[in-house]
């Protein structure tokens, strides 16, 4: 939990904020004129101070401008509006932009800050967050993406609706967010709310948010996640062409070569493949729903030119400095990683973007949390997801592949395969200890399992092998990108259907074994 150290930051007008974000000189407001309706005298008398005090005639503004060039649609709370609160006027401007997003197919940004609904307008004002809701789940289905920066202070209905559905969520330095705020939780309850919880920090370090950004960053992590998100082909190096053909393989070293060179602490990891080959990376935190696992990155990028969700094993740093307090080349896969894997296959169904996996992995986690977690049902539905995933998928075998960690991520339309990677039901020790009772057959047994790459690509799980000497990284961010850009042009259902097939054969009679 992170404790609070400063005071909450200032609220930021919704018209300060879009100011941050749109190119100067393109805002362009879509709002009409809300009448002034309410019967109430208090309430009336209200309104009318919140707009004298903020010159606009409802909490929430509406409206387009370009981010870095691209035309994006914005919705953002005005929190000195009566808390930022959503009544049906405010609901009907909300869904009218959302609605009018889709229709010009825009990318959305939402930037609330509010309290949730408007007390005053009662349960009608509560239900406006199903159609809010309604109308951005409309807007994804669209294949458009929709990002999230929640602002300070964001709590109630409108977190638990809009604010918690974006493809990419960032947050305020310092904001509260939560569901409860902490001044009716101690009306409720007589208590204060645990300090440090509802903070912006504290959800990004529980993988609730991928972010932490101030209003000055966010038009250049918009315009670098829309790069990516929209499937953008200017600048690419592969767009329109062919993966190039297989080159001539080396001999083939023997399996305990390869698994010794795949478990080397200098060996390049996922981390170093990314720094290498791809652009415009936004890193994504945990599942979005307070689970992370340093075993798995994710993240949007363009690797070899080519936009894509990538997810892939993380198990350190190649100096053997421990990543978000993971041992370095050693961290389990567990539930959550598995989970956020999962997260990032959604997106690239959504939004029809090719999904890079990349396996480099050591084992599943094996513990009783991992147990309890669902480990064994996550790895199947990561299974179900891949071989049913309408997007476009590649798979990088770079290093280690042992057991389900690493089949959970395996499925895909091609495989590529550093020389030196390997893929075994369990590491080979296991594999020896059930056989033999003992660990020291671990290669012997390895070399009759046929886990090489050259054994692999025999036996067709694998469709090209990239050796490992020259530029490495950069070879194999080259012939990736070729093969997610070749793939991107192909018929979804051909391609769909190929993918079937293809795992339908293995160890079939058309199949040498």
């Amino acid at each position: 939990m992170t404790e609070r150290s400063t005071p909450p930051p200032a609220p930021v007008s919704a018209l300060d904020l879009v100011a941050a974000v749109v190119d100067p000189g393109t805002w362009r407001c879509w709002d009409e004129p809300v009448p002034l309706a309410a019967g109430d005298p208090a309430y009336r008398a209200d309104l009318l101070a919140a707009r004298e005090r903020t010159g606009l005639d409802e909490s929430v503004v509406t409206g387009e401008g370009r981010v870095r060039g691209r035309r994006v649609a914005v919705v953002a709370c005005e929190f000195r509006f009566l808390g930022g609160s959503i009544g049906v006027a405010a609901g009907e401007r909300l869904v009218r932009a959302v609605e009018r997003a889709t229709a010009e197919r825009l990318p959305l940004l939402a930037a609330p800050a509010s309290g949730g609904t408007r007390m005053q307008e009662g349960t009608i004002a509560f239900l406006q967050m199903v159609k809010v809701t309604a109308a951005i789940t409309d807007h994804k289905a669209a294949g458009l993406p929709y990002l999230v920066h929640l602002r300070h202070p964001t709590t109630g209905g409108v977190l638990a609706s809009w604010g918690s559905l974006g493809h990419l969520t960032a947050a305020e330095p310092g904001a509260l967010i939560g569901f409860l705020g902490p001044r009716v939780h101690e009306a409720l309850y007589g208590e204060e709310f645990p300090p440090g919880v509802q903070v912006a920090e504290n959800l990004l370090a529980n993988g609730l948010v991928d972010a932490v950004l101030p209003a000055g960053l966010l038009a250049e992590a918009t315009a670098r996640a829309l790069s990516v998100l929209c499937a953008d082909d200017a600048g690419s190096t592969t767009a329109g062409v062919p993966a190039p053909a297989q080159a001539a393989l080396a001999e083939a070293p023997s399996a305990e070569e390869s698994i010794r060179r795949s478990r080397r602490p200098d060996r390049p990891g996922v981390r170093e493949f990314l720094r290498v080959t791809a652009a415009d990376v936004t890193p994504l935190s945990g599942t979005g729903a307070g689970e992370r696992d340093p075993g798995l990155l994710l993240a949007l990028a363009r690797v070899g030119g080519t936009p894509c969700v990538v997810l892939g094993h993380d198990r350190g740093t190649r100096d053997g400095t421990p990543v978000d307090g993971a041992p370095a080349r050693g961290q389990a896969l567990g539930p959550a990683g598995l989970r956020a894997a999962r997260r990032g296959m959604r997106i690239a169904a959504e939004l029809d973007l090719p999904l890079l996996t990349i396996v480099d992995t050591a084992g599943a986690a094996l513990s009783r949390e991992a147990e309890e977690g669902g480990l064994a049902g996550e790895i199947a539905r990561c299974l179900a997801d891949l071989v049913a995933l309408p997007a476009p998928t590649v798979c990088l075998l770079l290093g280690q592949g042992a057991g389900g960690a690493a089949l959970a991520l395996l499925p895909a339309d091609r495989v590529v395969a550093a020389r030196h990677a390997w893929l075994s039901p369990l590491p080979p020790e296991g594999a020896s200890a059930i056989l033999y009772r003992t660990t020291e057959r671990a290669h012997e047994v390895a070399e009759r399992q046929g886990v090489r790459s050259a054994d692999l690509l025999a036996k067709g799980i694998v469709d090209r092998i990239v050796e490992e000497e020259g530029d490495f990284l950069s070879t194999l961010g080259r012939v990736i990108g070729a093969e997610m850009a070749a793939l991107r042009a192909s018929d979804r259902r051909e391609r769909r259907a190929a993918r079937r097939a293809r795992y339908r054969r293995l160890g079939g009679p058309d199949r040498a074994q």
